[in-house]
């Protein structure tokens, strides 16, 4: 038997659903993916993050087969393993993974097995975000534009700057949550998942960035979605080999160049004339001339985005933002570049950081650059962004006060 330090943190990895919707003829958790299953996908995430007691709450009668993928995942960490027989409901299946608790563990995580290609560093992220009165949750800024409707009619929009659409692992204080389950389960109320069930009680939940790669595989699409992104990720160390180096090395130390940071450049210039006021860096500018384009005309966001993708290879804005989609008319900065780490994401690369300069007369900028350039990393999952303004001397089109130009550089690396 290993003799592994015990951890203070659990994960309760929830595998209990029957996966109606993905109508595999199995519970949700044990459909193949590729040559493994979504369960033991989840777990090989799981176990690559910050050693913690895992929980996996099977659905009853594959309770052996949960018990196998564990341990094919775990691999020296088996010791922290443990298979429990989940619920009728997932709440129930919560609470049976609570009983297993072992009692050093002061904060727990919840974890759907259905979000099977959550990034390690995102478990990690939120279990360091877990304070002994506060729950944690990754999210995703809402990118649609959504709608409030009654029967077939369009009532009004709904505001997206205050939605965002949550995901898993959820990370809370043992003590706290075993009191809310209690609650819960005492007054037959049933949430839509543990943050409502820990916000009802009275406590506060806060969120973190997630990951694209963190979606809930529910319906053949999304399977068929996680699918082509484990491909692409298998297949990319095929792509370039990299050249011995000048300094000889062992052949085995030289990585595939997939595995080196890459650096995309960008660059985007818009003509003053368009309608309102000014969109800059992913600020307004009231009382500043508009630029024109096709969203709100932002260079500097725009100039960001093509830095990203061509860092990644993903092509440029204009394949991904232009005319041909419409639904990105009139969007700001933090609708192009939230969709762009997604995009980033699927195609298994982080964002390193991200610097760009614009040049032009107005707007007067330094005042507003520590502002500026907190949204923008926002918008980008907390990633390094640096903002410079400049002028020209009075020449071109931008010292004319014609219009803005502004160049970006972006560093990507893959996961």
């Amino acid at each position: 038997m290993s003799m592994l330090p015990v951890p203070d943190t659990a994960i309760i990895v929830v595998a209990a659903g029957s996966g109606t919707r993905l109508d595999a003829g199995a519970p949700k958790a044990f459909v193949g993916i590729d040559s493994h299953s979504i369960l033991r996908h989840a777990l090989d995430g799981v176990f690559a993050a910050s050693p913690a007691q895992v929980i996996v709450v099977a659905p009853a009668g594959f309770e052996g087969d949960a018990e196998t993928e564990l341990r094919a995942a775990a691999g020296d960490r088996v010791d922290l393993g443990r298979v429990v027989t989940g619920g009728d409901t997932r709440q129930r299946s919560v609470a049976a993974g609570l009983d297993a608790l072992w009692g050093d563990v002061t904060r727990v995580l919840v974890h759907d097995a259905a979000r099977a290609l959550t990034p390690p560093e995102v478990i990690d992220a939120v279990a360091a975000a877990v304070d002994e009165a506060t729950g944690v949750i990754p999210t995703l800024p809402v990118i649609d534009t959504l709608k409030r409707v009654d029967g077939d009619a369009v009532v009004g929009p709904i505001d997206r700057s205050e939605l965002a659409a949550a995901q898993t692992p959820q990370g809370f204080p043992r003590a706290l949550l075993e009191s809310a389950y209690e609650a819960a389960l005492t007054a037959g109320v049933d949430h839509t998942d543990d943050a409502a069930l820990f916000a009802a009680a009275g406590h506060r939940v806060r969120q973190i960035a997630g990951s694209a790669r963190g979606f809930k595989i529910t319906t053949p699409a999304d399977l068929e979605r996680a699918r082509h992104m484990l491909a692409a990720v298998s297949e990319a160390p095929a792509e370039a080999p990299v050249a011995a180096p000048a300094v000889a090395a062992p052949a085995e130390a030289a990585p595939a160049a997939w595995r080196f940071p890459r650096v995309g450049l960008g660059t985007d210039v818009h003509a003053f004339g368009g309608d309102g006021d000014l969109w800059l860096a992913g600020l307004e500018w009231p009382g500043e001339p508009a630029l024109s384009g096709h969203s709100d005309g932002d260079a500097v966001a725009h100039a960001i985005v093509d830095a990203l993708l061509g860092a990644a290879g993903l092509g440029d804005i204009g394949e991904h933002f232009g005319t041909a989609h419409p639904e990105y008319a009139g969007a700001h900065a933090e609708v192009f570049l939230a969709r762009t780490r997604e995009l980033l994401d699927e195609a298994g690369f982080a964002i390193g950081n991200v610097s760009a300069q614009f040049q032009g007369n107005r707007p007067r900028f330094s005042a507003r650059r520590a502002e500026a350039e907190r949204v923008l990393s926002m918008a980008l999952g907390g990633a390094p962004v640096s903002i410079t303004a400049t002028t020209t001397d009075g020449l071109g089109f931008p010292g004319r006060g014609e219009g803005i130009a502004v160049t970006a550089v972006a560093m990507v690396h893959p996961r």
